[in-house]
């Protein structure tokens, strides 16, 4: 039985005696159905690759939304693609080097960890260290001298096809230890103070929450008796000032949102949106790949990359709509009406990503937007498509917004609810929009999972108007005081 899976660009290159493990290739555990069907797989991914919509990016998020447990995780793997992350999350590891590189006349030096292991014993605690806060196969840890002091200068990722004998062994025997070992997440610190920053960008064209809602939440906010402040990306310094970070404008995975949020987390603050929810939410591979591993009905899908697009496409039905797997508002998604334009989009498509998706196009005259938080229905709207277009917001035209209305929860059909609250819960217990159609013949279909879905004054606050909000503050104060309690 396959318990171990093994991710490496060339499997061929390598050997491994390790009973229940297998050597596979990226291609193969994104594309073939048999490695996601497993249950309780455990995933090395070895690629070289990482970067942001590679296919070894790729190889960790799907892992995630299939519920095995992969080392390195996509939060790992964005800690890593930024200084201002790991330098964050790895502050007070210089104590660890202590007295031992004390010649005045060296500038710089570097540790090599592997699964947390070194050759050198002096800097065994450092490698230990740094694993346990950023868990990654194989680590350069880069060091720079300022002054008196050492300090993390960077950290990469070291290329697996470009090790040395002596460095191969190293890694395949830090593995091998590691897959011995139970697998664990730390655990962020706790918190006991009420202030919360709501992060805005005043010149965002579409801000999930205009002004005068920003408005609404901050005196909500002062009704559960927390001090709500606005700050902008330039106030990332400033965030230890707070202890609930509530972000209130687009969130991307390569953008400074997640890393408000990611510091957030790391400094033991509550955060709606956090990172785990942006990461999962960001990206719509991840959201078909986890809808359709719990069986939550959405439009066919099929998974595209350069090797199986030309020989796939043929076999979907037309129209279909391609979508870059990170868009938002619609942005990335486009629909073709004939093979050879979707055939042209998808040459596009991949050239900025490893992987996109090609959907059955469904139309409907208005999608459902579910709001949950906590677990919970929030507000419930139905979101019509733009004028003589097939979408809400006509990018590519005239950019109108189609129409909407908010309706109390008890004039909205109960399925449409249920199958909003279960594709949710798949996330976490934090602030979504659930966008659902719901079709001629009772079927109801998740379209996708949004973090920081919309909430603006007269539009989606329609029904429960300061209720809504006041709804929001409370789960922060809940939170808040929850982590008070753990603390005590």
């Amino acid at each position: 039985m396959v318990e171990h899976l093994i991710i490496i660009d060339k499997p061929q290159d390598w050997s491994l005696d390790l009973p229940g493990a297998k050597l596979i290739t990226p291609e193969m555990y994104l594309t073939d159905e048999t490695y996601a069907k497993l249950p309780k797989a455990r995933v090395l991914n070895l690629s070289r690759d990482y970067s942001y919509l590679s296919a070894g990016y790729y190889c960790s998020l799907l892992a995630e939304a299939r519920r095995h447990r992969v080392l390195p995780t996509v939060k790992s793997l964005q800690d890593l693609s930024r200084k201002s992350i790991y330098q964050t999350l790895l502050e007070d590891i210089t104590p660890a080097i202590g007295n031992t590189m004390d010649d005045p006349s060296l500038t710089e030096f570097s540790v090599e960890s592997y699964f947390g292991h070194t050759t050198s014993k002096t800097f065994a605690d450092l490698a230990r260290r740094v694993f346990s806060r950023l868990p990654f196969p194989a680590l350069s840890i880069q060091f720079k001298r300022k002054g008196n002091i050492w300090v993390l200068d960077r950290l990469k990722s070291l290329d697996i096809e470009k090790l040395s004998e002596h460095q191969a062994w190293m890694l395949w025997d830090g593995l091998r230890n590691y897959l011995t070992k139970r697998w664990r997440t730390p655990k962020a610190k706790p918190q006991e103070l009420y202030d919360l920053a709501i992060l805005v960008d005043p010149e965002e064209k579409l801000p999930p929450s205009d002004p005068d809602a920003i408005k609404l939440f901050i005196s909500a906010a002062k009704r559960a008796d927390i001090d709500a402040e606005v700050i902008s990306k330039k106030d990332l310094h400033r965030l230890a000032e707070y202890d609930a970070l509530f972000i209130r404008e687009t969130t991307y995975i390569d953008h400074y949102t997640y890393r408000f949020a990611r510091k957030a987390q790391a400094d033991g603050m509550v955060v709606i949106d956090d990172p785990d929810t942006i990461l999962r939410c960001a990206n719509k591979v991840y959201l078909a790949e986890l809808l359709k591993a719990h069986r939550i009905d959405t439009p066919q899908t099929t998974i595209l990359t350069r090797h199986n697009a030309t020989k796939l496409l043929p076999a979907l039905a037309l129209p279909l709509v391609l979508k870059i797997p990170d868009g938002s508002f619609s942005r990335g998604v486009k629909k073709a009406a004939t093979l050879e334009e979707a055939k042209s989009l998808a040459r596009e498509m991949l050239k900025e990503s490893d992987l996109i998706l090609a959907q059955e196009f469904v139309y409907t005259d208005f999608d459902w937007r579910v709001g949950i938080i906590d677990r919970k229905p929030l507000f419930v709207c139905q979101y019509f498509m733009s004028k003589a277009h097939w979408q809400i917001i006509d990018h590519a035209g005239s950019g109108e917004w189609g129409k909407m209305a908010t309706l109390p929860l008890e004039d909205v059909p109960p399925k449409v609810v249920e199958t909003a609250l279960k594709a949710a819960n798949l996330i976490g217990d934090g602030l979504f929009g659930v966008d659902v159609k719901q079709l001629g013949d009772g079927r109801v279909i998740v379209i996708e999972v949004n973090d920081n879905p919309n909430i603006e004054s007269e539009a989606e606050d329609l029904v429960l108007r300061d209720k809504l909000y006041d709804t929001v503050m409370e789960s922060f104060r809940r939170r808040l005081d929850s982590q008070m309690q753990k603390k005590s």
